[in-house]
């Protein structure tokens, strides 16, 4: 379908920087017409439920669902398959709505641009991290970094590496701390420390009286692990490998506190990072063989120009390398500082 008032289909195969950057303004443009509606439907995409949506937007639930009745209209497109009074979004909705996140992110950093040049000592900072992190090192990070820094305000995204990657590429994260560090064209990375795992056992196990233990010894022992997709799911089945043998895995999870949890239940065993408080029912076994560790690292878009605030605290956690996670007795973090 072409543009409102444009008689011709149009192929473009190349666009140069400069053309990208400017948008046709006219009444009758894509741009005119959708604008004032995308915000709003990337707020129902996110929900996928129109009264959730409203509620979140402060608009009546009636003219929301209008607008998004006259959006697809506009677009001769179905973006929502509604079911009853639940929606979901259709293929091309999915694709449009990562296309209208990614604008929405580029119109919110260019507002947070010009505040902090009015204010260099103020801006936000979209920060991801690892839920492990979220409960000691990240607070901790926040409150060293706010004695110089006091008025620069933060949003706080706890995820796994891929998702906190993706939201990075649509501009909803400036910095994210995540384990494996990611190695991919668009990214900048630095490694700034390693976290021991250790293999968690019920307080009962037979290996329970053990202070450590080779990871072989646990190959016939059900495993409780996050779920596929999840850094440290793909380093416990990577441990496991090198230990000479595939994990049985019993139960998957989304949180490391609730596999704790599960190991103490007797449901299985784990290979997890220090718990930030002691979890009755476990026994936290060191693995001599093979080296069980996580790498920690930080990660940004490459070529992306920072904030003032973004600046100042991706220096800061560049300063805390070798010395990020805090737990006593580990080695520093050795190598070069590369971009990956």
């Amino acid at each position: 379908m072409s543009p409102p008032g444009n008689g011709k289909d149009v192929s473009v195969t190349s666009v140069t920087p400069a053309a990208a950057a400017t948008a046709d303004l006219s009444p009758a443009s894509w741009a005119a017409l959708l604008t004032p509606r995308l915000a709003w439907f990337a707020g129902v995409a996110r929900h996928e439920h129109i009264t959730q949506a409203a509620r979140d937007l402060a608009v009546p639930q009636s003219t929301l669902s209008r607008a998004m009745a006259r959006l697809e209209a506009d677009l001769g497109v179905s973006l929502l398959a509604r079911h009853g009074r639940a929606i979901s979004l259709t293929p091309a909705g999915r694709s449009f709505a990562r296309s209208v996140e990614r604008a929405l992110g580029e119109v919110e950093r260019a507002a947070e641009a010009v505040r902090t040049d009015a204010d260099p000592a103020a801006g936000k900072v979209a920060f991801g991290f690892l839920h492990t992190m979220g409960p000691e090192t990240v607070p901790g990070l926040l409150r060293a970094f706010r004695v110089d820094h006091p008025r620069v305000r933060f949003a706080l995204v706890q995820s796994y590496g891929e998702d906190m990657i993706e939201r990075m590429r649509t501009g909803e994260l400036d910095l994210c701390l995540t384990s494996p560090i990611p190695e991919a064209l668009d990214l900048v990375t630095r490694r700034l420390d390693e976290q021991r795992l250790f293999l968690v056992v019920p307080a009962d196990h037979r290996l329970a009286g053990r202070r450590r233990v080779r990871l072989a010894e646990a190959a016939e022992e059900p495993f409780v692990t996050l779920e596929p997709g999840y850094g440290l799911r793909r380093l416990t089945e990577a441990l496991c490998e090198r230990a000479g043998f595939r994990p049985r895995v019993a139960f998957e999870g989304e949180e490391p506190e609730t596999l704790r949890g599960l190991v103490a239940a007797g449901l299985g065993v784990a290979l997890l990072p220090p718990p930030t408080m002691p979890r009755p029912g476990v026994r936290d076994l060191t693995v001599t063989a093979p080296r069980a560790v996580r790498e920690i690292g930080l990660a940004w878009m490459a070529g992306r120009p920072d904030t003032r605030p973004v600046a100042d605290f991706k220096r800061f956690l560049l300063s805390r390398r070798g010395r990020l996670v805090g737990e006593p007795g580990l080695p520093a973090v050795r190598g070069e500082d590369d971009a990956r």
